[in-house]
């Protein structure tokens, strides 16, 4: 395996020591270690990934230089639009380095939502006129695999590594930012799901929060037809919700969001406020990091979501950072009319033993339909 200051000095020996993009599991020690050794202007840990793009083509406007903007595999999606029309060579013709995690790559096991994006991962840059290497974890080799990436960016082209599992070594993270809250997200999780009605509906976004939705309703004894688990699509579980709220008004809908993937599309808090659904409530579990991927920070401690949402036009906003005032505004929550924005902050961090969903992705669709149904 490769060390991640290997990988990161070998670019910075080459001009490349400006970093962009959102944290991947399988870049986590990576990220780490360009937390601690970059300043906060040489790293920035951005809305989405198509954002990145934008932001290094900025960076190399300014100075001449690439960035290395990396990211999952399946944040290829978002940086479609601006790597063909802006930094394209037949557009403005502006050198990316990227550095993207292969989640789900044929052959070897993942999660569900991996699984498509890992069969495209490579097609996506081939239709784009992207050249790649996937990295070796060799160093001799990586290092002429570099080497080439440097040539291409030269050439004023835009370049990927890709990256598979188990390609660098462990590398903690110094620099590490800790909250001072006191109560869980699983914690909190509970407390809201436990006061929902029996037609309620949860929308559960991608990561943590809805393996830890999922094992709440495992450990109660309940089935999980309530709740649609958004395992991938990370920032788009407020629209689901959304859809769902529109069409069945008699429900109340819930939806379980997480800091990072509401910054992702903030956008769509604007869509949410300006359609008025009655039956909708926005929870957002801000911990202020991307607890799935390494726990990278994201702004989310650092703005006024509620502000934000109020200002969108929610009916009402609120927000939370200790169980008994969750408690008490839970209490009155379910009587309001939407769209009401709920904030709770939590302290960053998961049980080490928290499972994954045992249903598949069809399976929990279905129930879901089902259950809407009646």
């Amino acid at each position: 395996m490769l060390t991640p200051a290997f990988f990161i000095e070998k670019l910075k020996e080459n001009g490349i020591d400006c970093f962009a993009g959102v944290p991947d599991s399988l870049l986590k020690n990576v990220c780490a270690y360009i937390t601690d050794h970059s300043d906060s202007g040489h790293n920035i840990i951005t809305a989405n990934e198509g954002a990145a793009i934008g932001f290094a083509a900025g960076h190399y406007l300014a100075t001449g230089q690439p960035a290395c903007v990396y990211m999952q595999n399946s944040g290829e999606g978002n940086t479609i639009n601006p790597l063909a029309s802006l930094t394209d060579k037949d557009v403005y013709n502006i050198p990316v380095l990227l550095v993207i995690g292969w989640r789900g790559r044929p052959g070897v096991h993942d999660e569900p939502q991996h699984v498509k994006q890992g069969k495209v991962t490579l097609g996506l840059l081939d239709v784009m006129g992207i050249g790649y290497e996937v990295l070796s974890k060799e160093e001799d080799q990586a290092a002429a695999q570099i080497d080439r990436a440097v040539a291409a960016l030269r050439n004023n082209e835009v370049f990927a590594l890709v990256i598979e599992k188990d390609t660098f070594d462990d590398y903690k993270l110094q620099n590490i930012e800790v909250n001072n809250l006191t109560m869980s997200r699983e914690e909190a999780i509970k407390e809201v799901a436990s006061v929902l009605g029996d037609k309620d509906v949860i929308v559960s976004t991608t990561g943590m929060i809805s393996r830890e939705l999922f094992e709440a309703r495992e450990a109660w004894g309940q089935g999980h037809e309530r709740d649609f688990l958004t395992v991938g699509s990370m920032g788009h579980a407020s629209q689901i919700a959304l859809g769902i709220a529109l069409e069945k008004k008699d429900r109340k809908v819930w939806c379980f969001d997480g800091d990072g993937a509401t910054i992702m599309h903030m956008g769509s808090m604007a869509i949410v406020a300006s359609k008025k659904p009655g039956n909708y409530v926005h929870v957002v579990f801000n911990n202020g990091a991307h607890d799935s991927v390494g726990g990278q920070p994201t702004v989310g401690l650092n703005i006024d979501l509620p502000a934000i949402a109020k200002a969108a036009g929610y009916n009402a906003v609120y927000s939370v950072s200790t169980k008994d005032e969750l408690q008490n505004i839970l209490s009155t929550l379910s009587g309001m009319t939407g769209p009401v924005l709920l904030e709770v902050k939590v302290k960053k961090g998961n049980r080490k033993d928290l499972g994954r969903p045992t249903t598949t992705p069809i399976q929990n669709k279905e129930a879901l339909m089902a259950f809407l149904k009646k």
